[in-house]
């Protein structure tokens, strides 16, 4: 969807933005079901990046400290926990700039995915930046989705990270797609962008080809010690205009209400469903901030009549439109 049309609809009184979101959602997704993802830190803190938003960077004290990969054990033993608690895709970030094929730590990291990919769920990984060799034997060992947010606009992004750009973003996501994983893609509201800003990120997710399997739209919790610690909290209404106008312009994708929703209300959670989020990290801890209990995620769901989605560890990844051109390597 072209930025023009992102933004007229950004701009409807927000009842009837509400009203057509809706009605893309019960089109495409009529089931009522909610995907329940959990995230696990597989390698915590240590990174050379400098993301502006991030507590495990090693240029800003935070208080997380740098810690070695999990051990295999110790993975599937949260893996396990994480299936019995109703979760259906298991999602593992490791604090890096990227990984190399032919390194201990991403052989280290084929093998867990391997062990988590014999449980019935999911498999989801966010590593970095990925060669398109790399792709390949993540999704040989059984990655389901591979995690690389754009996290903003291409033109604010330079205002949240210098260390990478966002072609290399978009290169690790058409790597991804090429070697046939599915692609969970989103980005953060609160870095100091504008509404413009908002607007491209979604028109950029949007024009992929194909489109995310999965976009996490996440509120920036800010970390004492980074350099956006006293950034504005994001007000709900611009959150749940965002969801919306996600819906509307992904109405396959799932749109998944992650971090940040520790601060929202019941009720406020409830108006995002409502929008089209289908999708939400699901257990008490995401990589390094809080998140709602389980028991009160699944209450809340059977208040509002929907229910848990069954696990697809057999997910094949969207496929490209033909007559359109696909995901980017690198910005236009």
């Amino acid at each position: 969807m072209n930025y023009a049309d992102i933004h007229r609809l950004y701009q409807l009184p927000l009842f009837e933005l509400l009203k057509q979101s809706r009605a893309a959602h019960e089109a495409h997704w009529p089931e009522r079901e909610v995907q329940l993802c959990t995230l696990l830190s597989i390698k915590t803190g240590g990174c050379s990046e400098d993301c502006g938003y991030c507590a495990q960077s090693a240029r800003y004290t935070t208080g997380v400290t740098a810690e070695k990969l999990m051990a295999k054990e110790d993975v599937m033993e949260k893996a396990r926990a994480a299936k019995a608690n109703g979760s259906t895709r298991f999602c593992m970030g490791a604090a890096w700039k990227g990984v190399r094929e032919g390194t201990e730590k991403f052989e280290q990291v084929l093998g867990i995915v391997r062990d988590v990919s014999t449980l019935g769920m999911e498999v989801c990984v966010t590593l970095g930046e990925l060669g398109s060799a790399e792709a390949v034997k993540l999704k040989q060992a059984g990655v389901t989705a591979y995690n690389h947010n754009i996290d903003t606009s291409p033109e604010h992004y330079p205002n949240v990270v210098t260390t990478h750009t966002f072609d290399d973003r978009l290169r690790t996501i058409r790597h991804a797609q090429d070697a046939g994983m599915s692609v969970c893609c989103g980005g953060i509201l609160g870095l100091g962008e504008g509404t413009e800003d908002r607007l491209r990120m979604l028109e950029v997710l949007s024009s992929f080809n194909p489109q995310p399997e999965s976009v996490p739209i996440n509120i920036l919790m800010p970390i004492k010690g980074t350099p956006m610690e006293e950034n504005s909290s994001v007000d709900v209404f611009d959150l749940v205009r965002l969801i919306a106008i996600a819906r509307i312009a992904m109405p396959r994708t799932k749109v998944r209400l992650s971090a940040g929703r520790y601060s929202l209300s019941r009720e406020g959670q409830a108006l995002c469903y409502y929008a089209g989020a289908n999708s939400i990290f699901y257990g008490e801890k995401l990589l390094t901030t809080a998140n709602p209990r389980a028991n009160e995620d699944l209450q809340l769901l059977r208040e509002l009549g929907l229910v848990p989605q069954s696990p697809n560890p057999a997910l094949t990844a969207p496929e490209a439109t033909r007559d359109q051109p696909l995901s980017p390597c690198c910005a236009s």
